[in-house]
């Protein structure tokens, strides 16, 4: 990008960098939500939980299940698509 040209745009730069943001946190999420080392750590969390009382079986069940259908959808597909991010 030219001098010329950046000048003009300068004023939109909070909002390309808002854009940037957005992007990199809904990137997080989506590996938050599909990586398996994550569900597994969860499942983990959940027996602890179970184990000291905090939650009830019924509560444990539930959640389990939950957990299981995502690590099961997760291995049994492709990973999630990768997001094309802006390049300015």
């Amino acid at each position: 990008m030219g001098l010329l040209s950046a000048v003009p745009l300068l004023p939109l730069a909070p909002v390309r960098g808002v854009i940037w943001i957005s992007e990199r946190l809904v990137d997080a999420a989506d590996k938050e939500l599909h990586d398996p080392a994550v569900i597994r750590a969860q499942l983990c969390a959940l027996n602890r939980a179970l184990d000291g009382g905090e939650i009830d079986e019924e509560q444990f069940d539930r959640e389990e299940e939950r957990l299981l259908d995502l690590l099961e959808r997760r291995s049994s597909s492709a990973p999630p698509p990768q997001r094309e991010g802006r390049r300015s």
